[in-house]
């Protein structure tokens, strides 16, 4: 007769590793089996809106940064749809967990909260990538284009899309229901993306108002891509970048914080 033997507990160790990678892949799972809407519709949209401000502006301005208004406008497409797919992401998952009420099993596992960050936070920044890479080669077969900047293209992409992912966690962590969650992206991230110098030159404003576009962070994630591009900004790329590390820290921090306390998580 065989005894039963008693199960032995797991040795985490500093970091739950299997539990960090468990919760990214879940995360990537979420839209990875729902591509045609997380990933092809963000693609149709950029097309749509590379069409149309093209064929709306591209005589009048035949030239921004000594290329095309085309391949200008190209650059902040990109950059909007990996920011607001990398929100969209982190937010939506934590939304819908909240409503249908299984958040408890975000909460259970033994994750800190350093981990959940980071987990969520991959999650998003793997969608906003995918989207961006996505829409890349789609707008690369119809608009020819070259990379002045490698590094600085992937540098930007990484860290917008992990400032996007971040503050859609905060969102997420903040809201109850769905209209909340609209609430922020038609109030917050709807605003600051297009008033971010996507489809314009900042350096044609008014000098009030080019003031005001740089204290728009998401005017350097998509300043310092557009360089990555096609070798122009409009702002100091330093200081973009400097921007971005701030933010993603920052944001970084806030979230652990709120995830250890429990903020909106428990009852």
């Amino acid at each position: 007769m065989n005894s039963a033997r008693c199960p032995v507990p797991r040795h985490l160790g500093a970091v739950n590793w299997l539990g960090l990678w468990t919760l990214y892949l879940k995360e990537v799972r979420r839209f990875s089996k729902v591509a045609t809407q997380t990933i092809i519709s963000p693609l149709v949209t950029t097309l749509l809106y590379l069409v149309i401000f093209s064929l709306a502006l591209g005589r009048s301005l035949p030239q921004l940064g000594g290329v095309s208004y085309a391949q200008f406008l190209m650059p902040g497409l990109i950059m909007m749809t990996i920011a607001q797919n990398s929100f969209a992401n982190t937010s939506s998952s934590l939304v819908i967990s909240k409503v249908q009420g299984n958040i408890v099993d975000l909460l259970m596992p033994p994750l800190s909260a350093v981990e959940l960050t980071l987990g969520l936070a991959a999650g998003g920044l793997s969608r906003g990538i995918a989207v961006g890479f996505t829409s890349s080669v789609a707008l690369r077969i119809l608009l020819p284009f070259g990379i002045h900047n490698w590094l600085f293209v992937l540098v930007t992409a990484v860290a917008a899309s992990l400032m996007l992912s971040f503050i859609g966690i905060l969102a997420g962590l903040w809201a109850e229901k769905f209209d909340q969650m609209a609430a922020v992206t038609n109030f917050v991230i709807t605003p600051l993306s297009f008033l971010s110098g996507a489809f314009y030159s900042t350096d044609r404003l008014p000098e009030f108002w080019r003031f005001l576009a740089h204290l728009n962070p998401f005017f350097y994630m998509i300043d310092d891509f557009r360089y990555g591009f096609i070798g122009h900004a409009d702002g100091s790329l330093p200081a973009g970048l400097a921007v971005l590390a701030i933010s993603d820290l920052l944001l970084g921090v806030a979230i652990w914080r709120l995830i250890a306390k429990g903020y909106k998580l428990r009852p």
